[in-house]
């Protein structure tokens, strides 16, 4: 299953456009009654594949996981070189400077796979690395009504993962939340998982703890953070166990105990 390019105009300027192509993507189907979606996003240089592949082997039979794969594309934290990745990244920072239009073109791009699922079927988005920084981006954009750019953001989010990640310019974030009411009830309600490795050299631990405080502070009151004891920059089959009880249990599944 593959989806054509992307266009999306610039935050800073209303005649640029830079087109974004997107990868393929991969579909897990649910093995039950289908109850929720979610949109799960790789991290940098990887691709939808590995995901889905995984979450074939998940007990989580009424999801639907939707795997896409990032657009190729020069990474100025790695020097210029070209992979796949949601967004350009230099630095890992509160200040950014970050990449606004690859994030909005890949919100956008997700938005559009969760619009199309039935009206009963609730939706979330989860992802790994970059792909969780994509996803809590997407979260803020859910809570205030509409991206960096001013678009009406149309998806009604249900739940938000984001394992070894960070919040984009989280600093410029949290402001915008701030300076809405209506932005800070919205967050109260969105359930948040946060996960991080302590000895993750990669995304450092310190980067998945800062992003929790600045989610909370922003308003999103329904964040679990959890720590893994010697996790580096990578999964472990009882964090995905953590991820799949929590996904039960916030979205009420079949199956749920709370």
């Amino acid at each position: 299953m593959s989806y054509p390019r992307h266009t999306m105009s610039s935050a800073g300027s209303r005649t640029s456009r830079r087109t974004f192509e997107f990868g393929r993507t991969y579909v897990v189907r649910p093995r039950g009654k289908h109850q929720a979606t979610i949109v799960w996003l790789h991290g940098l240089g990887d691709n939808g594949l590995s995901w889905s592949q995984l979450f074939e082997s998940l007990h989580l039979p009424n999801v639907k996981w939707i795997c896409p794969t990032a657009p190729t594309r020069p990474v100025t934290l790695l020097g210029g070189f070209p992979c796949t990745a949601w967004f350009d990244v230099g630095e890992l920072s509160d200040e950014g400077p970050d990449d606004w239009e690859g994030l909005d073109a890949s919100a956008a791009h997700i938005a559009n796979f969760l619009s199309a699922e039935p009206a009963d079927v609730k939706v979330g988005i989860g992802g790994f690395s970059m792909g969780a920084a994509t996803a809590l981006y997407s979260a803020v954009c859910w809570a205030s009504g509409r991206y960096v750019n001013g678009i009406p953001y149309p998806i009604n989010l249900r739940a938000v993962m984001g394992l070894s990640g960070w919040l984009p310019g989280s600093r410029s974030l949290r402001n915008r939340m701030e300076s809405s009411n209506e932005a800070t009830r919205r967050a109260a309600s969105l359930p948040l998982l946060l996960s991080h490795g302590t000895c993750d050299d990669t995304v450092p631990y310190i980067h998945g703890e800062k992003s929790a405080r600045n989610l909370s502070s922003a308003g999103f009151r329904y964040l679990t953070f959890k720590s893994y004891d010697g996790l580096g920059h990578y999964t472990v089959p009882k964090e995905m166990s953590d991820v799949c009880s929590w996904v039960t249990a916030r979205l009420g599944l079949d199956g749920s105990r709370s």
